[in-house]
């Protein structure tokens, strides 16, 4: 069979809450990308793999944020077609588009999670309930959505029954507010690259604070003591591997003013502009945006051409 470099067809847009968000990411993606591999865009706005992508010429490099493009739902199509294309796989990308269940995963091999209580929007706990597993200092959000999509935060009985009372449908998570530093890293290969301190001038790295120039500010590196640093690296190492995660992710923490690590969640297809998390914890460990797209398609092109080598001939 053909080693030919395969075209890296690069997805952006999808129909999620976060279409505007993944446009950016896959159009910064493309240009990258375009640097070192033949590169194709093309801009999604159906649930369904493009017109024109075929098994044996193209890798997939997506960046279709939130709900199908990211939940496992686009990874089962590719699947299915035989196309190979860079991050998690569906069980994986599923697994950690739901909150509680990436929690659930992480515990289990020891990393502490920010304590909370999943819940079906059709059959929602009492505010009784929720206070007394978690106090009245509380996050809501939608189990399933990234980019702090439908997050809110509670502190009275009064605003917690009022943000119940909106929820009809859909999986939920109400977990304890932790009160301390915000804390990002990067996952390649494996291995965590620099963490990253993400300081919202409002409090709360809400939709607003993140896509609102100059109302955040970030350290890359993080100031943190040298052991610190360590240990919130190891943290998302374990729950990178925890999770099944393949090629790369982005793994988020609170450290609380107690110095108390917290997992809050992983994200498969991060943000992937030149100026998102997951490209600064890549520059904290000396590698640039060309080098970073270069290395997230890498491992996909290596299957491609494995899966290429070993196909029988035809004749």
């Amino acid at each position: 069979m053909s080693s030919a470099m395969p075209i890296v067809a690069v997805f952006a847009g999808g129909t999620s809450a976060e279409r505007d968000v993944s446009l950016g990411s896959g159009r910064a993606s493309a240009v990258a990308l375009a640097r070192s591999f033949p590169t194709r865009l093309f801009e999604l706005s159906t649930n369904a793999i493009p017109p024109g992508i075929d098994p044996a010429r193209h890798v997939v490099f997506s960046t279709l944020h939130g709900t199908f493009g990211e939940d496992g739902g686009m990874q089962r199509l590719l699947d299915a077609a035989g196309i190979h294309y860079a991050g998690c796989d569906a069980e994986s990308s599923a697994l950690t588009m739901n909150k509680t269940r990436t929690k659930e995963a992480a515990e289990a091999r020891g990393v502490q999670v920010v304590p909370g209580l999943g819940f079906d929007g059709r059959e929602k706990p009492t505010t009784d309930t929720i206070f007394a597993q978690l106090g009245e200092s509380l996050v809501l959000k939608p189990n399933n959505e990234g980019s702090s999509v439908g997050l809110s935060l509670v502190s009275t009985r009064a605003e917690l029954e009022d943000q119940l009372r909106g929820i009809s449908s859909g999986s939920w998570l109400v977990e304890k507010r932790i009160i301390g530093r915000e804390l990002s890293v990067g996952v390649l290969g494996g291995k965590a690259m620099g963490v990253v301190e993400i300081r919202p001038k409002s409090g709360v790295y809400d939709f607003t604070s993140k896509y609102t120039k100059g109302l955040t500010e970030y350290f890359a590196p993080a100031p943190l003591e040298s052991p610190m640093t360590s240990a919130v690296q190891s943290a998302a190492e374990i729950a990178f591997a925890a999770c099944g995660c393949r090629d790369y992710a982005r793994i988020d923490f609170m450290l609380s003013t107690t110095n108390q690590l917290y997992l809050l969640e992983i994200n498969t297809l991060p943000g992937m502009k030149e100026t998102s998390l997951l490209p600064m914890s890549a520059r904290c460990a000396g590698m640039d945006f060309t080098a970073l797209v270069r290395n997230l398609v890498s491992p996909a092109i290596e299957r491609f051409h494995s899966a290429m080598a070993a196909a029988p001939v035809r004749l």
